[in-house]
């Protein structure tokens, strides 16, 4: 058991995740951050890596004042639970992750780094001992039981091959941005690894869609997938 799951990441023409230099590179637009403002506000959960959380910072809720009144008036809290997994979580506690939005916080904790996080955290968020090490199907198993039935992840490039590898998600929107990184130095979209979908079974391609300059790529990844 585990929730439906959609990865979501642009990439460069090249397959890269971001560039070499310490600030975040934009590969998406406008429209198309609002496409996955849809996505998030149809979602229980967003997952995030934990070196997304600490290079990106990001803040992980529903952008739309429209759709958070539609969640809320669904009865369901203004954006998705956040969710990030860590061996040590060694994570600043004021970061945008724990201080924005009034929403429940789940950092999936190594077990040796457990109670040291627990207290570096305090009441920022619910610590889960995921044991060792944290496995990503368990992870999944755990947030189905809290009533996770549908989740989105964000990245980064490590957390992806780790749902790719293990194939547990449904369906992936890849979004192509209109440029070259050209810097091996810079993150890939996924690191090696021995995937379901090869050359002799492929993933589905369910749609394609220009928005503005960039192109949205929508593959089924399980017959849990409407494939329209």
């Amino acid at each position: 058991m585990r929730p439906y799951t959609t990865l979501s990441c642009a990439v460069s023409l090249d397959g890269y995740l971001d560039d070499a230099s310490p600030k975040r590179l934009m590969l998406s637009n406008d429209a198309d951050l609002d496409r996955v403002d849809q996505v998030r506000a149809e979602s229980d959960a967003i997952l995030v890596g934990a070196c997304t959380l600490r290079k990106d910072n990001p803040r992980l809720l529903v952008r739309s004042e429209q759709r958070v009144q539609e969640r809320i008036a669904g009865g369901r809290t203004a954006s998705p639970t956040k969710v990030t997994v860590s061996d040590d979580a060694d994570f600043d506690p004021s970061a945008n992750f724990f201080t924005q939005g009034d929403v429940d916080k789940l950092v999936y904790c190594g077990h040796y780094g457990f109670d040291d996080a627990c207290d570096r955290l305090g009441s920022a968020a619910t610590v889960v001992d995921g044991g060792h090490p944290v496995l990503m199907p368990w992870v999944c198993h755990d947030l189905a039981e809290r009533g996770v039935e549908r989740m989105l992840v964000e990245g980064g490039g490590t957390v992806l091959t780790q749902f790719l590898a293990e194939g547990l998600a449904d369906e992936m929107h890849l979004v192509i941005a209109p440029f070259l990184i050209g810097d091996s130095r810079a993150r890939r979209f996924v690191d090696d690894g021995h995937f379901p979908w090869r050359r002799d079974s492929p993933a589905h391609l369910v749609e394609t869609r220009a928005i503005g300059d960039v192109v949205l790529l929508r593959y089924a990844l399980s017959d849990r997938c409407p494939l329209s």
